[in-house]
């Protein structure tokens, strides 16, 4: 594989996932959160991928080794399992994560993360083999629907997470196994979708992940209004709870 074909894939997996960074981070404007962690979150979400691979073959070869609706599921709950562990690991767990919106964030950016390097890796095999014609459509594809399904799905747990940033301990846990939870059948039931539809059929799933995104901007601005608590008046509220 040239070299060329190696920086193209880069650019194309990278930039856009960089594009959506930008504009999601737009949301946090008025208390961004340091660029550092953006970054150490960003590449945690493409060790993630490094991560999934052998996990996801594993699942397949002990699932019988076909593509099938259950190897489908278990992919969907490696990855969305593993960018929530990673985020937890790395960043979730820092005094800088001081409000309900640092935590959508961070989760938004650890799928983007995720997406930068599958994008690459996807891009690898239509650059080598068909030409950059093809990478091209194949780099649409997956900038207006599966990179948007990463967002959207780690964002259900940000949500989640975010709703109840300022509850019991064993409310957030709660919380948190929920959005998993939702995360992973929403993930796994687009990439099922897609798997059985054709022309119009995945046009309607796209449009399904494209309102997704619309409600993940209304629980934005919902997330944003909360109210704003100091860390030592945050930890009284949960041990007052």
């Amino acid at each position: 594989m040239q070299t060329e074909h190696i920086l193209l894939a880069l650019a194309g997996g990278v930039l856009p996932a960089i594009l959506w960074l930008w504009f999601w981070r737009k949301e946090d404007r008025l208390h961004p959160e340091p660029r550092r962690l953006i970054l150490l979150t960003f590449i945690a979400g493409g060790v993630c991928v490094a991560l999934a691979i052998p996990l996801q073959q594993l699942s397949r070869d002990l699932l019988g080794g076909y593509i099938t609706p259950q190897v489908i599921v278990a992919w969907a709950g490696i990855e969305e399992s593993l960018k929530y562990l990673l985020a937890l690991a790395v960043v979730l767990w820092r005094k800088a994560v001081d409000e309900p919106i640092d935590v959508l964030i961070y989760m938004v950016t650890i799928a983007l993360g995720f997406s930068a390097v599958e994008n690459t890796l996807f891009l690898l095999t239509p650059l080598a083999t068909d030409g950059l014609a093809s990478a091209v459509v194949t780099g649409n594809f997956r900038f207006f629907g599966a990179t948007l399904l990463h967002l959207l799905s780690s964002s259900v747990i940000g949500v989640a997470l975010a709703l109840s940033f300022y509850k019991t301990q064993t409310i957030r846990i709660t919380y948190a196994a929920f959005g998993v939870i939702l995360a992973i059948i929403l993930h796994a039931a687009f990439n099922l979708f897609i798997l059985s539809s054709s022309g119009g059929g995945v046009i309607k799933v796209f449009a399904f992940v494209w309102l997704g995104i619309v409600v993940l901007l209304l629980f934005f601005e919902k997330i944003k209004q909360m109210q704003v608590l100091p860390r030592t008046s945050r930890y009284k509220n949960i041990n007052n709870n």
